[in-house]
């Protein structure tokens, strides 16, 4: 069997794995790290939570350690780019785990908070920069970091990143990028479309696929359970108090919607937190803080922090709305059965999610069990907003009226009827 010390890694970063209890690559770190070694370019394909970060962290660590000479400020020797805020930190994380000792400069910067302390990082000089693209990109705007030195350059969760919605961003990243370098792309899925893309930007890459595309991990037992949508928030907290749960991380398609499940859950004693686009990042921070602490056992989530969560421990996740993008589905129920430890995923379906469901089983190639749920008549959670007094865009503004004299009442005054 593959053990690390057979990657001809520095023996600082061996003992630094020792420390965090890794001593066996995981198949796509054993298929990945050699190549990269190598200063090759690569397209990597796993499954969400096989160890795709230590998969690109290590080899980085190793070709850029030891550093004899001065770096230049707001020039960084590598760059990798996240699609969250929480994946970026974790990268963070991991590189300070893993490069301990090694007198390397590491920083990551993402929008949100603000600038100042990261504008001072990229002044004193970066080994690696870890970003997200909107807060790069103003950065480099503003002069504050130039991308002329990058000597390596990774996009992780690739397909999201290529998607439409960020191609874009990375090709005015790409665009600024030195023509020699070596780049790495890692995904959990890659549909034909993100290959395509992912080729141009690749110069004769190694190809390593662990798993196929979009399958989803085998220790995971999924289960969809139909249901009106009206009965779904029963049905989560029936789940969450009979069910034996440790941390159960519920995803939801909207903002809007989250808020509205906490407010529920909250109102039923059950503690939870709200992890989405519209928190700030302190808020964020500290729900998932609280999350992996235990203070609290229930966190929701939109699909932004799919990417972002890596959390040991998580025994459920619940898809209190099945995602449209059907990919989405995979990315989600990967936070759980991590480490060896099985996994639960319950989504729930309503009458207007069929053709979704129908989409997601033709994805990963499986018809999953399913389960009928009947909820009853429930009050509505009182909304402790104050309601605001409807008007009409387009009435027409009353003109200011006189006051009116009261009119006294006439006591006594008696009328009779003629007959």
């Amino acid at each position: 069997m593959l053990k690390f010390n057979d990657l001809r890694l520095k023996p600082q970063i061996l003992t630094n794995l020792e420390k965090v209890g890794y001593t066996t690559p995981t198949p796509i770190q054993g298929e990945s790290i050699p190549s990269l070694l190598e200063g090759k370019d690569l397209l990597g394909i796993a499954q969400t939570g096989t160890g795709k970060t230590a998969a690109f962290t290590l080899p980085m660590l190793e070709r850029l350690s030891p550093r004899d000479f001065s770096l230049t400020p707001g020039q960084p020797r590598a760059l990798i780019l996240a699609p969250t805020r929480e994946l970026a930190s974790q990268i963070k994380e991991s590189l300070d785990k893993y490069g301990e000792g090694l007198k390397l400069k590491y920083a990551v910067i993402f929008g949100g908070v603000g600038q100042a302390s990261q504008v001072s990082a990229l002044r004193n000089g970066l080994d690696i920069l870890v970003a997200t693209p909107g807060r790069l990109l103003d950065l480099m705007n503003q002069g504050h970091c130039k991308l002329s030195s990058v000597e390596i350059f990774v996009l992780d969760e690739a397909d999201r990143m290529l998607d439409m919605g960020f191609i874009h961003d990375i090709k005015k990243v790409i665009a600024v990028l030195p023509e020699k370098k070596q780049t790495l792309l890692f995904s959990a899925t890659m549909p034909k479309e993100v290959v395509s893309i992912a080729n141009r930007i690749l110069k004769n890459p190694i190809r390593v696929e662990v798993t196929p595309p979009s399958t989803t991990v085998e220790r995971i037992n999924q289960k969809i359970i139909f249901c009106q949508k009206a009965h779904k928030y029963q049905l989560l907290r029936k789940l969450l108090q009979e069910e034996n749960v440790e941390l159960t991380l519920v995803f939801t398609r909207t903002k809007h919607g989250a808020n509205k499940i906490v407010d529920y859950l909250n109102a039923h004693q059950i503690k939870c937190a709200a992890i989405h686009g519209n928190k700030s990042q302190n808020a964020r921070e500290a729900a998932l803080e609280n999350f992996k602490s235990g203070t609290i056992k229930v966190l929701v989530a939109t699909d932004i922090a799919a990417r972002g969560i890596d959390v040991q421990g998580v025994s459920h996740v619940m898809n209190f709305d099945l995602p449209v993008d059907a990919e989405s589905y995979v990315h989600r129920i990967g936070r759980t059965a991590r480490a060896g430890k099985d996994g639960d995923a319950i989504s729930f379906c309503d009458e207007t999610e069929r053709d979704a469901l129908a989409r997601i089983q033709k994805l990963i190639g499986l018809k999953l069990p399913t389960d009928t749920f009947v909820g009853v008549a429930e009050k509505s959670v009182k909304d402790t907003r104050p309601a605001r007094p409807y008007r009409d865009p387009r009435a027409k503004p009353k003109a200011p009226q006189a006051p009116q004299k009261e009119e006294k009442n006439k006591v006594g005054f008696k009328f009779r009827n003629k007959r």
